[in-house]
């Protein structure tokens, strides 16, 4: 058998708050799940996402700590346009969530914004560029 990808997985600090800002990027989070110490959604495709509580994975790995600097993940969400880009970023930020890269036109043809989920991990948005007229 060869080996397939099939669940993304995310330790979180506070699953609720982590909850919250993947449920407004479209996620499909079971409802009442908040308080749970795993949590997993079905991602278009079928690949899964899973959300470990940091309590759960000292629970199995007890020298687990929290990675720091540039080994944290980075997750994209495509939008239907700049304009979605623009707007769920500012919807975002708005929310209290913090803004890393704001919207611009990137040299490689997408419009594209970075914000940070309650961990501090970096979360793209992002969509083809308008083309020129």
């Amino acid at each position: 058998m060869t080996p397939r990808l099939d669940m993304i997985g995310l330790v979180v600090s506070d699953m609720a708050a982590s909850l919250a800002f993947y449920r407004r990027l479209g996620l499909d989070i079971p409802a009442g799940a908040d308080g749970e110490p795993h949590v997993e959604a079905v991602l278009p495709g079928g690949i899964r996402i899973g959300f470990d509580t940091e309590e759960v994975v000292r629970s199995f790995d007890p020298s687990w700590s929290r990675p720091s600097g540039d080994s944290r993940r980075d997750l994209a969400f495509l939008c239907d346009s700049p304009g979605e880009v623009d707007a769920l970023y500012a919807e975002l930020t708005e929310a209290g969530y913090a803004g890393h890269l704001k919207p611009w036109d990137a040299f490689w043809g997408q419009r594209y914004a970075v914000v940070l989920d309650p961990d501090g991990c970096g979360v793209s948005l992002f969509a083809p560029a308008a083309p020129a007229t």
